[in-house]
Protein backbone atom coordinates (compact mmCIF):
# COMPACT_ATOMS: atom_id res chain seq x y z
CA UNK A 1 0.00 0.00 0.00
CA UNK A 2 1.46 3.31 -0.95
CA UNK A 3 1.12 6.62 1.65
CA UNK A 4 0.86 9.94 0.70
CA UNK A 5 3.41 12.00 3.24
CA UNK A 6 5.31 15.20 3.62
CA UNK A 7 8.19 15.77 1.06
CA UNK A 8 9.02 19.47 1.89
CA UNK A 9 7.61 21.70 3.77
CA UNK A 10 8.76 25.90 3.27
CA UNK A 11 7.87 27.29 6.32
CA UNK A 12 7.50 31.18 6.48
CA UNK A 13 9.01 32.86 3.23
CA UNK A 14 7.44 35.79 2.86
CA UNK A 15 5.34 36.79 -0.51
CA UNK A 16 7.95 39.53 -2.89
CA UNK A 17 5.41 39.88 -5.17
CA UNK A 18 1.61 38.90 -6.59
CA UNK A 19 1.67 38.91 -10.06
CA UNK A 20 -2.50 38.67 -11.50
CA UNK A 21 -0.68 38.71 -15.51
CA UNK A 22 1.12 35.65 -14.96
CA UNK A 23 -0.11 32.55 -16.25
CA UNK A 24 0.15 30.51 -13.43
CA UNK A 25 1.82 29.06 -10.84
CA UNK A 26 4.28 29.84 -7.97
CA UNK A 27 7.89 31.37 -8.44
CA UNK A 28 10.21 30.35 -6.48
CA UNK A 29 14.05 31.07 -6.37
CA UNK A 30 16.42 28.60 -7.57
CA UNK A 31 18.02 28.45 -4.23
CA UNK A 32 15.13 27.78 -2.60
CA UNK A 33 14.20 24.56 -4.73
CA UNK A 34 17.64 23.05 -4.59
CA UNK A 35 17.70 23.11 -0.73
CA UNK A 36 13.95 21.91 -0.60
CA UNK A 37 14.19 19.03 -3.18
CA UNK A 38 11.47 20.87 -4.75
CA UNK A 39 11.21 20.47 -8.55
CA UNK A 40 10.04 23.10 -10.94
CA UNK A 41 6.27 21.77 -11.92
CA UNK A 42 6.08 19.80 -8.94
CA UNK A 43 2.61 20.39 -7.53
CA UNK A 44 2.66 22.14 -4.32
CA UNK A 45 0.02 23.09 -1.64
CA UNK A 46 0.33 26.58 -0.22
CA UNK A 47 -0.73 27.84 3.05
CA UNK A 48 -1.51 31.54 3.85
CA UNK A 49 -0.47 32.27 7.53
CA UNK A 50 -1.57 35.93 7.19
CA UNK A 51 -5.43 35.46 6.25
CA UNK A 52 -5.66 31.39 5.98
CA UNK A 53 -6.16 30.63 2.50
CA UNK A 54 -4.90 27.10 1.70
CA UNK A 55 -4.41 26.48 -2.00
CA UNK A 56 -2.64 24.34 -4.57
CA UNK A 57 -0.62 25.19 -7.75
CA UNK A 58 2.79 24.22 -9.53
CA UNK A 59 6.34 25.56 -8.91
CA UNK A 60 8.43 27.57 -11.59
CA UNK A 61 12.14 28.44 -10.97
CA UNK A 62 12.82 32.00 -10.45
CA UNK A 63 16.42 33.40 -10.54
CA UNK A 64 19.06 32.04 -7.95
CA UNK A 65 20.00 34.34 -5.07
CA UNK A 66 16.80 36.55 -5.80
CA UNK A 67 14.87 35.41 -2.52
CA UNK A 68 11.76 35.48 -5.20
CA UNK A 69 8.54 34.03 -3.81
CA UNK A 70 5.83 35.10 -6.63
CA UNK A 71 2.12 34.02 -6.82
CA UNK A 72 1.04 34.10 -9.93
CA UNK A 73 -1.73 34.46 -11.61
CA UNK A 74 -5.35 33.79 -10.23
CA UNK A 75 -3.83 32.73 -6.84
CA UNK A 76 -2.36 36.32 -6.61
CA UNK A 77 -5.36 37.22 -5.54
CA UNK A 78 -5.21 35.12 -2.82
CA UNK A 79 -1.87 36.42 -1.36
CA UNK A 80 -0.40 40.12 -0.42
CA UNK A 81 3.69 40.81 -0.54
CA UNK A 82 4.60 40.72 2.94
CA UNK A 83 2.19 37.57 3.69
CA UNK A 84 3.83 34.68 5.23
CA UNK A 85 3.33 31.05 3.83
CA UNK A 86 3.79 27.56 4.07
CA UNK A 87 4.75 25.71 1.37
CA UNK A 88 4.25 21.84 0.86
CA UNK A 89 5.14 19.05 -1.46
CA UNK A 90 4.36 15.43 -1.17
CA UNK A 91 5.54 12.01 -2.27
CA UNK A 92 3.66 8.68 -2.03
CA UNK A 93 5.83 5.96 -0.23
CA UNK A 94 5.35 2.14 0.07
CA UNK A 95 3.49 1.41 3.89
CA UNK A 96 6.41 0.48 5.35
CA UNK A 97 8.76 2.88 4.87
CA UNK A 98 6.38 5.70 6.89
CA UNK A 99 8.52 4.46 9.85
CA UNK A 100 11.84 5.57 8.87
CA UNK A 101 10.50 8.47 6.72
CA UNK A 102 11.55 12.64 7.48
CA UNK A 103 10.58 15.19 5.42
CA UNK A 104 13.19 18.18 4.35
CA UNK A 105 12.37 21.04 6.52
CA UNK A 106 13.25 24.61 5.25
CA UNK A 107 13.03 27.58 7.98
CA UNK A 108 13.12 30.95 6.64
CA UNK A 109 14.01 34.69 8.18
CA UNK A 110 11.79 37.51 7.63
CA UNK A 111 14.61 38.59 4.39
CA UNK A 112 13.88 34.50 3.05
CA UNK A 113 17.25 33.96 3.77
CA UNK A 114 17.33 30.12 4.77
CA UNK A 115 18.95 30.11 8.49
CA UNK A 116 17.91 26.11 9.06
CA UNK A 117 17.33 23.08 6.55
CA UNK A 118 16.65 19.26 7.83
CA UNK A 119 18.24 16.23 5.92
Amino acid sequence: MLRTVLQAKLHRPRITEANLKYMGSITLDREILEKSGIKPHEKVQIVDINNGERFETYVIAGDNDSRTVCLNGAAARLVQPGDEIIVMSYVQIENEKIKDWEPRIVLFDEDNNIYEKSR
